[in-house]
């Protein structure tokens, strides 16, 4: 199946779950919409983001044809997921679950922290998939909103980020947990002052890597696999496609060829 794989996000985020799904599924075309006239979605209601994330789902399938639609937003996969599952046929991946999987097969796995959006860690999606899978293990769950601000900013090796996040994380020190769940998109980018703070013994898990191998297997398994073509990836925005690419390219680890204003 040579249609694309449709991604989307609230804005620049979701781009490092492209980023590792390029990496990952080399031969694959991809659809990536960033939903910046409307970000952020962590301060949103279940309903709104819901409504939003059909919207654009509405938009990628009908328009766009897309094989698959990977829900790169912890807020939007926590609230909406369900609700777009129900309504569609083609496969939807979101962050919670492949994250969970992957927490659940470490060694290591009796104390677990998360870290996200304020409407990720309010809608409980990660403590409730967490204690189904592993009931026994201690989870903490803690909000760190500022951390997406930084994050665009680029300021990861900034005094002001070691000290927000050491602010954050200063509740997972008294028992260092054995897995943090980068619970935001955002996050991947302050990998390095995170794992500084934690220390080794904290496995970071990045959703997006995670959601990367679970859409490689359904595309191999499934028989969606691209088999022709040359495989190209196109950047969708609701608004300002200058100030999207030029902060999305830390990111997405590249620079972008172009970015394309669209209204949904």
């Amino acid at each position: 199946m040579d249609q694309p794989i449709g991604v989307f996000d609230s804005g620049v985020g979701g781009l490092t779950v492209l980023r590792e799904l390029s990496r990952t599924l080399p031969g694959e075309s991809f659809l990536y919409l960033g939903d910046t006239a409307r970000v952020p979605y962590g301060t949103k209601s279940k309903e709104t983001i819901t409504r939003y994330s059909i919207e654009i789902a509405n938009y990628l399938i009908t328009r766009h044809g897309i094989k698959m639609l990977v829900v790169a937003c912890n807020t939007a996969s926590s609230l909406a997921l369900p609700s777009l599952r129900m309504i569609y046929k083609i496969p939807v991946v979101g962050m919670v679950d492949p994250c969970v999987r992957r927490v659940a097969s470490l060694p290591r796995r009796d104390a677990i922290g998360v870290i996200g959006t304020s409407g990720t860690i309010r809608s409980g999606a990660y403590e409730q998939a967490l204690r189904a899978s592993l009931p026994a293990a201690r989870i903490l769950c803690r909000p760190c909103p500022l951390l997406v601000s930084l994050a665009e900013e680029g300021w990861v090796e900034k005094p002001v980020t070691r000290a927000v996040i050491a602010e954050y994380l200063a509740p997972f020190l008294a028992a260092p947990p054995d897995a943090l769940i980068l619970g935001c998109t955002h996050y991947p980018v302050l990998k390095g002052p995170i794992q500084e703070f934690l220390g080794d013994g904290t496995v970071l898990v990045d959703s997006g890597e995670e959601a990367a191998r679970v859409v490689d297997t359904l595309v191999s398994e499934s028989g969606m696999k691209r088999e022709k073509g040359t495989p190209e990836v196109r950047f969708l925005v609701t608004d300002d496609p200058e100030h999207f690419e030029r902060v999305g390219e830390a990111f997405l680890g590249r620079k972008m060829e172009s970015v394309e204003r669209v209204t949904l």
